[in-house]
């Protein structure tokens, strides 16, 4: 994910939104830091998804493995 000066100021900036309104300076860095956040959401969504293996297509050998890792 992001650092967490990124995420802290993502956050200021929406409060800020809400409380006061952005400057337009303020609104293109929100506009450019939700978008990087937005891709390494979607960067770390996809490795999490390629790690998943459905049961139902494990051969017999994939699967004892599971079972003896989990005993």
């Amino acid at each position: 994910m992001l650092e967490k000066e990124k995420m802290d100021r993502i956050n200021f900036l929406a409060r800020k939104a809400k409380e006061e309104g952005l400057s337009a300076e303020e609104k293109k860095e929100q506009e450019l830091l939700r978008k990087e956040y937005i891709e390494k959401f979607r960067e770390n969504f996809k490795g999490h998804l390629k790690r998943i293996k459905f049961v139902e297509d494990l051969s017999d050998e994939e699967l004892a493995e599971i079972k003896k890792r989990q005993n």
